[in-house]
């Protein structure tokens, strides 16, 4: 193959481009997946590896496993049951594949063509890849890959030298070109090693391979490596790249402290006049954590320095009453206030809430969404811009062009795992001005672990309410099969009948046989059928967010008693009349969403309850979740279970959110690994600050900007 690149070429300045086959539409496809040079495709790891380096006897198989084999076709027809399929016979060649034959497997496809059933025909010999599975009949390969052999091809001829990888793709590339990609790639390490950029020192009392060793083990597993430990990445192969991303990050996330501590802020003291008064007026005490995270803030807010918190509260347990002391503490100090939230149901939640308590003290909030219009809407902005607003609470209408604050002192950002970091970004440029910045802090009703905090926001201060207010009566969790659904949907008629109001969860929008899952369209029309009387709703993530939000308003009104909905109203209701919650298939659901759901419930005074409606059979860990969730109503420990169970980029949602996420490491598995890339971190900014740009680019590249800034 032609050279694009010199042994002093580094490979993060050969474009992908330079490399054999590769065309305007390939490399549009990999640009989707932020692959622009080789060392972004050396840095591409495959997600698992095939084992095709030996070939199992068709009387050896069983199920569960997943083999190559290897046999002939003695027959293939059509099949009609359920569903119509293409059954394919293959042997061993000594004779027929009856049921429960030792020497016989059964191939299975679903979706087939004319051409692959005239080429699948008796007589001739296949090499096949896929999982066995116990048919109705005999064992089964369910659209297994496969290839024709030729007459005298013998079984080790179908085999791999080595472990096959099986890369994250995107559509229309298929693995054979990526192996092809690689193996270019791997070509050219070998002429330019990638550079070096974590030295001897920060790397003590590991026994790591170097970094080319270890990229080239990955890319391409000898015959002894063990798959077992490079599917659960515990190879030290794997282990030394996990460490050179945790530093990566962690010296991002330090780069991006210490640019902040360059920052000036105003700084917000206050005379404590509002908060006093404020105090006063509400009808509780606040509890010793929500205490100690208004002394946390409010010493953050008179530094000269932008305040930078995460405050973790759980469900209910009191986060906005010290956002409003925080507001008051911006107020007093002269300055403005702004409350940015995910959903327009949630911020008129918020102004009118803010406003009960506020209004007394002549702090009259603002309210700016997407439905404020004409006249309404220029009065609102002018009101903003002159500094007569002092608190303005709305969703991300606070950070389009038009809006302009007179003197934005303190950024508030509640469910913060909802928005884009260009949109967090966005608010604090609302106040920087005269190169300060304001004071930040950002809320989230999602417990984090510490162990997960450590590694992600590894530039802003923490502080945590970990215990909701005394008073609130605990929800009663149950789990029942779907058989007893009747007897749940006679429980809503009773609730709704009895004035309450209820929620009832699906996590399809539309029928899959394939998940077996009900479709909320489906229920709603079902239940409208069942409960005559009570007034039921729907929403869903295809409706517009005007005809969502309507039939949320409505919910909120007490208007509807049974909403009907998919996950979409995990945040952003608070109905306090609303006592009973239905989730189905919850064993779809990870532990924290499924928590988060049901904090939908258990916000007035009377008994709330969750029903967890699963389908039979469970799974070892679907029965270990629901266990879990209906022994304890502690969010933070949920959280620490989910992250075990479902890992950190499922848990923070981070493809959505624009988090930090991690290509190789995984903050739970590596976590021994963390202490140390802050070690690292801090000599490489110290000692090495030649290596922080190549170190960052090369793991986080455009990324680094999405830190929580």
């Amino acid at each position: 193959m032609p050279d694009p690149a010199t042994p002093a070429t580094p490979l993060d300045r050969v474009p992908v481009a330079d490399l054999q086959r590769v065309g305007p539409r390939l490399l549009a496809r990999l640009a989707r997946l932020a692959i622009h040079s080789v060392q972004d495709l050396l840095f591409h790891l495959p997600i698992r590896y095939q084992d095709r380096t030996a070939v199992v006897p068709l009387r050896e198989l069983r199920p569960g496993v997943t083999v190559q084999v290897q046999g002939q076709v003695s027959e293939a027809q059509i099949g009609y049951g359920r569903r119509r399929s293409l059954k394919v016979w293959l042997t061993d060649g000594a004779g027929a594949a009856d049921q429960g034959s030792e020497s016989g497997v059964l191939l299975r496809f679903f979706h087939f063509s004319p051409q692959q059933l005239a080429a699948l025909r008796p007589g001739v010999r296949l090499a096949c890849y896929g999982e066995v599975r116990q048919g109705p009949n005999s064992l089964e390969l369910v659209h297994p890959e496969y290839r024709l052999c030729g007459a005298d091809e013998d079984a080790q001829a179908a085999t791999e030298p080595r472990l096959t990888p099986i890369y994250p793709s995107t559509e229309g590339l298929q693995q054979s070109s990526w192996r092809g990609l690689t193996d270019q790639a791997l070509a050219l390490l070998e002429q330019c090693p990638p550079g070096a950029y974590l030295p001897a020192a920060a790397m003590a009392g590991f026994v790591f391979p170097d970094l080319r060793a270890a990229l080239n083990y990955l890319h391409r597993p000898p015959l002894e490596a063990s798959l077992e430990d490079l599917t659960e990445r515990r190879h030290p192969a794997f282990l030394r790249l996990a460490f050179e991303e945790l530093v990566a990050h962690q010296v991002s996330l330090r780069r991006l402290r210490l640019a902040h501590a360059l920052t000036p802020a105003p700084v917000l003291g206050g005379d404590g006049g509002l908060r006093r008064r404020l105090r006063e007026v509400l009808p509780f005490d606040l509890t010793p954590d929500q205490e100690h995270a208004v002394a946390e803030i409010a010493a953050d807010l008179a530094r000269p320095l932008p305040m930078q918190r995460l405050l973790q509260g759980d469900v209910g347990s009191g986060k906005t009453v010290v956002a409003a002391l925080a507001a008051l503490q911006a107020i007093e100090s002269g300055r403005q206030a702004a409350l940015m939230v995910p959903t327009e149901l949630l911020s008129e939640q918020h102004w009118k809430g803010l406003g009960n308590w506020l209004k007394p003290l002549g702090v009259e909030p603002v309210w700016l969404t997407g439905r404020h219009k004409g006249r309404e809407r220029t009065a609102i902005l002018k009101a903003i811009a002159e500094g007569r607003a002092p608190l303005v609470v709305g969703t991300h209408a606070l950070i389009q062009e038009e809006v302009r604050f007179a003197d934005l002192g303190l950024a508030i950002i509640d469910e913060q795992h909802r928005f884009g970091v260009h949109q967090r970004m966005q608010l604090r440029a609302k106040g920087a001005q005269e190169g300060g910045a304001p004071h930040q802090l950002i809320m989230t009703a999602t417990p984090i672990p510490r162990s997960l905090a450590m590694t992600i926001y590894a530039d802003l201060d923490l502080s945590v309410i970990a215990k909701a207010p005394p008073g609130r009566t605990p929800i009663v969790t149950v789990a029942l099969p779907d058989e007893r659904r009747a007897a749940v949907i006679a429980r809503v008629q009773d609730a709704c009948a009895s004035g309450r109001q209820a929620y009832w969860v699906c996590t399809l929008i539309d029928e899959s046989e394939a998940l077996q899952a009900q479709a909320a369209e489906e229920t709603a029309a079902q239940l409208k059928d069942l409960l005559p009387g009570v007034r039921v709703g729907l929403v869903h993530g295809r409706q517009r967010a005007a005809e969502r939000e309507s039939v949320m308003a409505a919910f909120a009104a007490a208007a509807l008693d049974l909403l009907v909905a998919t996950t979409v109203i995990e945040v952003g209701v608070d109905v306090p009349n609303a006592s009973l919650m239905i989730i189905e298939n919850p064993e779809r659901l990870g532990l924290s969403q499924l928590h988060q759901l049901r904090g939908r419930v258990g916000r007035g005074a009377a008994q709330s309850h969750c029903v967890l409606l699963y389908r039979a059979p469970l799974t070892a860990q679907a029965q270990e979740r629901l266990a879990l969730i209906r022994s304890t109503l502690d969010g933070f420990r949920i959280a620490e279970e989910d992250l075990k169970m479902r890992g950190a980029g499922e848990v923070l949602g981070t493809r959505q959110t624009g988090t930090l996420a991690f290509r190789v490491a995984d903050p739970l598995r590596d976590q021994h690994l963390v202490s140390a890339a802050q070690r690292a971190a801090d000599l490489i900014l110290a000692s090495h600050p030649d290596l922080v740009e190549p170190l960052i680019q090369r793991w986080l590249g455009r990324r680094e900007a999405f830190g929580v800034v």
